[in-house]
C-alpha cells in the first residue's frame, strides 16, 4: 500500500479521487442526481490536493481523507455544478454544498494545534480490507497536530467502530432537524489526542 498526499501523485488521480469521494457519500449526494456519472463529473474539480491524502493498492486508489487545519480541503465552481447538473439543480447544489464543504463550520472552536480530518471514503473495490485504517494511522502519524477532530452520521455504525479502534472518543453530538428525511438522527463528533513521548514514558515507569 503507498500512501501518500494526493498532490505528490505522478499523474492526474481527481477522477479516481471523484468517484470514491461520490460513492461515499452517495447517501447525501443522490438528492441532487441519481446518476452516478453525472456525480462523477461534477465533483473532480474540487479536492485541494495539498491537503488530502490517499491510499493506493496496486496502483489503483483505494482511500481518500483529509487532513486540515482552516484551510477548506475542497473548492468548489459554480460554472462545474451548471455544467453536469443543470441551471436549476447545479444552483441549489452549489448554494448547499459550498455552505456545508468549503465554509465548515464547526460547533467547537478548530485550535492552531487541531487537525480535521474530514471526507474518509474507501473505494467500493476494496472496503473490508483496513485501507482507510492505515491511511488515517499514516495521516495522524506524518502530520504535528496535538489531537484530531472529525465527524460522523450516527448511523455509519462501520465508520465509528473503525474511528473508535483508532482511539478517537466521543465529545458532542448535534440532533438533525431533519433526520427522517436525511437518515442521520445526530451528527456525531470525535476526539483523538495524540501520546506525547513524555505521556509514554510515563506509562512506562
Amino acid at each position: 500500500m503507498n500512501i501518500i498526499r494526493a498532490c505528490e501523485a505522478e499523474s492526474n488521480i481527481s477522477n479516481e479521487m471523484s468517484t470514491i469521494f461520490v460513492d461515499g457519500f452517495y447517501q447525501w449526494l443522490n438528492y441532487f442526481s441519481k446518476d452516478k456519472a453525472k456525480l462523477y463529473r461534477t465533483f473532480v474539480h474540487m479536492f485541494n490536493t495539498e491537503v488530502f491524502y490517499t491510499a493506493a493498492v496496486d496502483n489503483n486508489i483505494a482511500a481518500i481523507a483529509a487532513c486540515t487545519n482552516n484551510t477548506p480541503s475542497v473548492k468548489l465552481k459554480y460554472s462545474e455544478f451548471r455544467k453536469h447538473l443543470g441551471l436549476i439543480m447545479g444552483s441549489i447544489a452549489y448554494i448547499i454544498l459550498k455552505n456545508e464543504f468549503e465554509k465548515k463550520q464547526y460547533p467547537f472552536q478548530i485550535s492552531e494545534k487541531m487537525g480535521a480530518i474530514e471526507f474518509v471514503a474507501t473505494s467500493v473495490n476494496y472496503r473490508g480490507q483496513r485501507v482507510a485504517t492505515e491511511l488515517l494511522k499514516t495521516i495522524m502519524d506524518s502530520t504535528s497536530y496535538d489531537e484530531y477532530v472529525l465527524e460522523v452520521a450516527d448511523t455509519n455504525t462501520n465508520a465509528i467502530k473503525l474511528y473508535e479502534k483508532l482511539g478517537f472518543a466521543e465529545f458532542l453530538r448535534i440532533p438533525q432537524k431533519h433526520s427522517k428525511r436525511s437518515g442521520v438522527n445526530n451528527l456525531v463528533y470525535m476526539k483523538h489526542v495524540k501520546m506525547k513521548e513524555d505521556d509514554s514514558l510515563g506509562s512506562i515507569f
